[in-house]
């Protein structure tokens, strides 16, 4: 009776190739497997109107070489400055669109398309960089970044600190209230937010565009304007500023966001990593800009004579409160809103 071949026999030549052959082929079906169950790179193209000098520049650097070291090779972050790749004010648009992964954007760009979010250019709502962390990193900075990302399609990752808006006046003048202010063209961005912020200050709000502030200034189409102290040094427009103001009206800051679809479809441990890259460079540029405000009005007084003027603060305040009591706030807002807001410790 015939017999099959004997396990302890060795395979001929071509027995041999064949399993040779098969062994290969396994072997790159495993890896072809291993290769697509690995999340690919995510390239993340941030864009920011701000200039290389710039601390929001360097700060998307600092949160590039975080996210390097945490997760090497996972991540591509191209940061595009001076407006290169967006102009400033289309991100949003440039995000949900999916033509746009990242950007550095303000409140009030979000409450173009969410109104109630004009919210947060009330003026002395937040109180400093303490308090603004504690709003975002609590119940109500959950819901607006929940509402965000289902009405707009970006995720807000952080509150970064850009500082306390203060006012600079480019003619000697005494200010202690708000009736000091009175006939003041004091420049204001263009929205209707934010000319009201500028009559509960007590001036006389006059929309004009950032770039032609400083010209604006020198030539007397505007008596003041309203910006942190890095913002007002750096544009020089204390140059041209006869006083500044200290009433800490605002205190202003910028969301970074990335677009929610990619946010959603990244592995959890790739949301960690990013929240944590931009966690640290916040940290950083917060230390920056909390210097610059100690150490510049020093230098602009120095360099161009610039005044400083210590008002009444809690007149300021009064006076806002007064103009913020208005019902149509509570309408707009949610009532209570406001207060709940302020009373945040």
């Amino acid at each position: 009776m015939a017999r099959g071949p004997s396990r302890d026999i060795p395979p001929d030549d071509e027995g041999r190739s064949g399993l040779l052959r098969a062994l290969a082929a396994a072997a790159v079906f495993a890896l072809a497997a291993i290769a697509n169950a690995a999340p690919a790179q995510s390239v993340l193209r941030i864009s920011t109107p701000a200039v290389p000098d710039d601390w929001h520049v360097k700060m998307l650097y600092v949160f590039k070489d975080d996210l390097a070291r945490a997760a090497p090779g996972r991540f591509e972050v191209q940061v595009h400055h001076s407006g290169t790749l967006f102009k400033q004010g289309v991100e949003i648009v440039a995000m949900q669109r999916g033509n746009l992964e990242m950007a550095l954007v303000s409140m009030q760009d979000i409450a173009r398309q969410i109104p109630e979010y004009s919210i947060f250019t009330a003026g002395y709502l937040m109180r400093d960089p303490q308090h603004l962390a504690k709003v975002y990193g609590g119940q109500i900075g959950e819901e607006v970044r929940r509402k965000v990302a289902e009405a707009m399609g970006i995720e807000l990752l952080q509150a970064v600190y850009l500082g306390t808006r203060q006012l600079g006046l480019r003619e000697p003048r005494r200010v202690r209230t708000p009736a000091d202010l009175a006939g003041v063209k004091l420049r204001m961005p263009g929205s209707k937010e934010w000319l009201f912020l500028g009559q509960a200050l007590g001036a006389n709000p006059t929309p004009l565009a950032f770039t032609e502030v400083y010209l604006g200034l020198k030539t007397g189409t505007i008596d003041g304007q309203d910006n942190p102290i890095p913002t007002s040094y750096n544009e020089k427009f204390l140059e041209v500023t006869k006083y500044v103001v200290l009433t800490d009206h605002v205190i202003d800051y910028v969301t970074p966001v990335i677009n929610e679809k990619l946010w959603q479809e990244m592995p959890e441990t790739y949301r960690a990593f990013i929240k944590k890259a931009m966690m640290v460079a916040r940290f950083w540029f917060n230390e920056r800009v909390l210097e610059d405000e100690a150490t510049l009005l020093g230098k602009a007084a120095s360099e161009w004579g610039t005044e400083v003027v210590i008002p009444d603060k809690k007149a300021f305040m009064d006076s806002a409160a007064k103009f913020y009591s208005d019902p149509k706030f509570d309408a707009k807002y949610g009532k209570g809103t406001l207060a709940k807001i302020r009373a945040i410790e």
